[in-house]
């Protein structure tokens, strides 16, 4: 029966490693995903790419272990408030990794030359808030901190007033047409970016303990 249990215990130190493995491609690649962008660095372009397919291969491999975990060692309490929070929190990396290569891939399309100073700066502003956001949303996985969840709610907050200004310059017409279309989904993908972190901040408050499944 021990060995049984350490068994299981070493299966949920597996799918935490990944789970902070995911967290930290997506916190780290933000900065990278923006400086492509407002640099036109291609080789970041590459590298995020590859990232992605390790996301992509990690999703349905935690999703399967979890899957497997539940239905063959029955978790109580503890153990299945974490695998539940899990299942919660893949998705959410998954789509937020794919956000951060979307960015990074209008590095294709947009020269720094074409973007007004105003976009420009507002764009780097977004990614700074959104990087810390995501460090945050990490932070607070690896130590159980349930507290984080109203601090990045108040971020967001903010993420959304530079969504409202970047859309507000994008509509002004200083830049051309297509430029201006690709920018808009850059707006957008940097807000739901925004969004998943909080998301993910109040799955945290479910693991630390403090209120039931959403």
């Amino acid at each position: 029966m021990a060995e049984h249990r350490q068994a299981f215990q070493r299966e949920l130190e597996t799918i935490e490693t990944k789970i902070i493995e995911m967290f930290g491609m997506v916190a780290e690649d933000l900065s990278q995903a923006t400086d492509a962008l407002l640099g036109g660095d291609n080789e970041v372009v590459k590298l995020l790419a590859e990232r992605e397919a390790i996301i992509e291969a990690l999703y349905p491999e935690i999703e399967a272990t979890v899957d497997r975990n539940i239905l063959l060692q029955a978790p109580v309490a503890e153990d299945l408030r974490f695998l539940l929070s899990v299942l919660r929190i893949v998705p959410e990396l998954e789509r937020s990794h794919a956000l951060v290569e979307h960015i990074a891939r209008r590095a294709n399309h947009i020269l720094s030359d074409d973007l007004t100073p105003r976009t420009r700066g507002l764009v780097e502003r977004m990614g700074d808030v959104v990087s810390d956001m995501w460090r945050r949303a990490a932070d607070s996985w690896y130590q159980r901190d349930g507290s984080a969840a109203a601090i990045l709610a108040e971020r967001d907050e903010e993420m959304d007033e530079l969504h409202a200004s970047l859309i507000a310059e994008l509509a002004s017409g200083q830049m051309a047409l297509p430029v201006t279309m690709e920018m808009t989904l850059v707006a957008r993908f940097y807000e739901r970016l925004g969004d998943h972190a909080v998301n993910v901040a109040r799955r945290v408050v479910y693991l630390a303990g403090s209120q039931t499944a959403e």
